[in-house]
């Protein structure tokens, strides 16, 4: 997979992808990130990427001409699936979108500011716009990386258990159950003689119930 982030902050969403799992995706070459400075599409000589808004109104708007520009020039080297605006007014990422993210081969991701983008970017450049939750942040490079997070981490070999996502909260509507280390027994705390008897079978039905009773208590939206 190759993800492609437009931003104007890329020191900004850089970090991430330099420590953990993401870091590992990218070192294994199971995903390539690369970051797409916006003002270097900028005719301005200032590199100015935003103007104000026609009619009037408080805040800067980001300008179509260096994004389509930029759009331009990635989409001339190679086919894109989709290409993601991060904004609040998007449709709230889930593990349903993160799943079906994954599969793809090429995306980008566009990472709004100040009071968002011309809204002839969003009419004509855009094919998914996505938002992380009903908040404003200062601008969409966190929201980038946490998209970016929750679709690299189900590519196959970035996890050492592959398993591992396929057990996540949310995978099938439902909150993962509690879940127990060593040692057995900590001031007084136990773990559930279940967990310890070696009876998978019976472990996994009690996982079953224990996911269902969490769900139901802290998300029942999930179980309409």
């Amino acid at each position: 997979m190759r993800i492609d982030i437009i931003t104007v902050l890329p020191e900004l969403i850089q970090s991430p992808f330099e420590a953990s799992i993401l870091k590992r995706a990218v070192s294994k070459g199971l995903v390539e990130v690369y970051f797409h400075n916006l003002r270097d599409y900028s005719t301005n000589k200032h590199k100015n990427v935003d103007d104000y808004q026609y009619g009037g109104g408080a805040g800067m708007v980001m300008s179509i001409e260096p994004i389509d520009k930029c759009i331009s020039v990635l989409k001339s080297e190679r086919n894109y699936d989709e290409v993601i605006y991060m904004t609040p007014d998007g449709e709230t990422l889930n593990q349903q979108i993160a799943n079906s993210l994954s599969m793809l081969e090429n995306i980008i991701i566009l990472c709004g500011h100040y009071k968002g983008v011309d809204q002839r970017v969003r009419d004509s450049l855009i094919t998914k716009e996505i938002s992380i939750g009903d908040y404003v942040l200062s601008g969409g490079e966190l929201g980038a990386a946490v998209l970016s997070d929750a679709i690299i981490r189900l590519i196959p070999g970035v996890l050492n258990d592959e398993t591992s996502a396929l057990t996540d909260s949310f995978q099938d509507n439902l909150l993962a159950p509690p879940i127990y280390t060593r040692p057995a027994e900590y001031n007084g705390m136990k773990v559930p003689d279940i967990l310890l008897s070696g009876n998978f079978p019976e472990i996994e039905k009690w996982r079953e119930e224990k996911a269902y009773e969490h769900t139901k208590n802290r998300r029942p939206d999930l179980l309409e």
